[in-house]
């Protein structure tokens, strides 16, 4: 009887399973792997192939189409702002990618996480000038927190991992990859996706030293007049809950710096305002009257400290961040303590007394007195005809009961709205604070309702920086987005006639404004909108904005010549803040 014998294949254990894929699906894998939801984007010859894979992906991934690449940036930012996730952008090469610059410089300044992925001419191409070709990695360096150009796709999946990994991880900020056309078409071999959890030569977080948390421990017991200023670090390390404890149990004022309002409820008794130059009285004051100040995931920014050589210089500090390239730059501290707030916080919280501090902020709240009846007082309940941007912001405070999240362009309407918005839930002030990026808002609000649909989202915006985004209407109205849109219109770019009114005999050098009919503009896009300037017409118009279902633009009319105060100078000691 025959015998029927079959041949056995090798086996092969532990031998990972391989799939030909493309460059470009590598890319969208990636991004299904990392639970990207959204990415903000446009089209171009460079990043084609990355488009014409993204076709077969829609249902597993949204792409809001801009009209701008900045625009794209921008959504990102206020996306992860929002969500606390990365955002994501796509553009093409040469003019798409320089046009993510200023939103690159923007995220790396206020920490925020991005990553962008930029088309590129072929390979062989690189150096040769190249229709559309940049070389964006030397150009954007000083502008990410680590940019990379891939050439042949089976760096892909690694690097993508790295990028992600880097961008959201320690001290978050902006990354970009940028991928050659090439390496887009390039078939290999496709081995899965790792998601990157360790890199040699990076430590986003460092070693938490006890012993200086005994030390800072230490000062705040001993403090007499201890006062806390804090920043987005307690936001961008969701230690929101951790920090309430800390200063609940330790009794101290705290003051918020622009990134950092909306951390604890604006209305918290130990909240005292906001730091800066065009921040509260007595936080400003108080600052060079404390004798111990803590310092929490904040910078020492120049528009928080004035003036350096005159700036706390009577006080021992103690300087908590997740980035030790912070301690010691501007203000030198006397404790520093480096790591993740929402770890060292609770290690700090254990170590310290409780107590309260009465006469201490009896200060604070003397100091308001005399703000409220020489600042406030007339921006909110103005004598005159004429309508102020701190009465605007009122009513929508009266309306939203501070649950909205308020994204605000630059200039006076962004500290009017800082100084006057109320807050009751984190992640709620979204703006641009180091850069000063005329043109965020717009966008940014775009891309902060996607991070947070459930919730109103308002962009207050003033007439200069309006027009400078002012396409991106159009991605309101082809993505359906319901952004709500307050102008607060003066007629001039109001801050720089401010400074020119105050410090250059008021001469008014190109400052005075034009600006198109914003309703007609709006409606030209298929939004809604309305125009106010009388008093009696703010209340209605601010309901009918939050009511309607989907975009609405109002246009708020205001006092030409209206000036922001409390005002630190520019060269002068926060101590020296003028209230008129």
């Amino acid at each position: 009887m025959e015998t029927l014998t079959v041949k056995k294949e090798k086996s092969t254990p532990n031998k990972k399973k391989t799939t030909n894929i493309s460059g470009s699906v590598a890319v969208l894998e990636a991004f299904l792997e990392e639970n990207v939801e959204i990415i903000f984007g446009y089209p171009g010859g460079a990043i084609m192939p990355i488009y014409d894979a993204l076709y077969d992906y829609q249902e597993k991934l949204k792409h809001i189409l801009v009209r701008h690449e900045q625009g794209a940036i921008h959504a990102a930012q206020g996306y992860a702002r929002t969500s606390g996730k990365t955002g994501v952008v796509f553009a093409t090469s040469g003019p798409g990618a320089t046009n993510l610059v200023t939103g690159l410089a923007d995220a790396m300044i206020d920490s925020t996480p991005v990553v962008c992925i930029t088309g590129q001419v072929y390979a062989h191409l690189l150096g040769t000038d190249a229709f559309q070709e940049t070389d964006v990695i030397n150009i954007t360096t000083p502008v990410t927190k680590w940019n990379y150009q891939v050439t042949d796709a089976t760096e892909i999946p690694s690097v993508l991992a790295k990028a992600f990994y880097i961008a959201g991880s320690g001290r978050p900020g902006p990354v970009l990859i940028d991928i050659t056309k090439n390496a887009q078409l390039q078939l290999f071999d496709y081995e899965g996706y790792k998601r990157c959890d360790h890199i040699r030569s990076y430590r986003p977080k460092p070693i938490i030293r006890k012993e200086f948390i005994q030390e800072a421990a230490k000062l705040i017991n001993e403090a007499e007049r201890p006062f806390v200023i804090f920043g987005q670090g307690v936001i961008l390390g969701k230690a929101e809950n951790e920090f309430k404890k800390f200063i609940e149990k330790s009794g101290i004022p705290a003051a918020w710096t622009i990134l950092g309002m909306s951390a604890i409820n604006t209305d918290h008794p130990l909240g005292v305002g906001m730091l800066g130059m065009h921040g509260n009285y007595g936080p400003n004051v108080l600052t060079n009257e404390c004798d111990v100040l803590i310092a929490v995931g904040m910078r020492f920014d120049d528009r928080v400290t004035g003036r350096l050589d005159k700036y706390a210089k009577q006080a021992k500090v103690i300087h908590l961040d997740i980035d030790p390239s912070e301690i010691d730059k501007n203000v030198k501290t006397t404790v520093p303590v480096w790591g993740d707030c929402k770890e060292t916080l609770p290690m700090l919280t254990e170590l310290i007394q409780q107590k309260t501090y009465p006469k201490w902020l009896q200060k604070f709240k003397e100091y308001q007195k005399q703000e409220d009846a020489q600042c406030i007082e007339p921006e909110l309940h103005p004598k005159s005809d004429e309508l102020t941007m701190g009465e605007v912001i009122d009513v929508i405070n009266s309306i939203t009961k501070g649950n909205a999240v308020l994204v605000t362009d630059v200039g006076q309407h962004q500290m009017v709205t800082c100084r006057y918005a109320k807050f009751n839930q984190s992640k709620s002030n979204i703006t641009s604070g180091g850069l000063g990026t005329m043109g965020f808002a717009l966008p940014a609000a775009i891309g902060a309702k996607m991070g947070a649909p459930e919730r109103t989202v308002i962009a207050v915006i003033g007439d200069g920086g309006f027009q400078m985004t002012i396409q991106e209407l159009g991605t309101i109205m082809q993505s359906e987005i319901d952004v709500k849109i307050l102008i607060l219109n003066n007629n001039f770019l109001g801050m720089v006639r401010q400074w020119q009114q105050l410090f250059h005999d008021k001469r008014y050098s190109f400052v005075d404004i034009t600006s198109p009919d914003f309703v007609q503009v709006a409606k030209g896009y298929g939004i809604a909108g309305k125009s106010i300037s009388q008093r009696e017409q703010l209340k209605d118009a601010v309901n009918e904005m939050l009511s309607h279902k989907g975009a609405f633009l109002l246009e708020a009319m205001v006092g030409k010549e209206n000036n922001v105060f409390p005002m630190v100078p520019q060269g002068c000691s926060v101590a020296e803040i003028r209230l008129k």
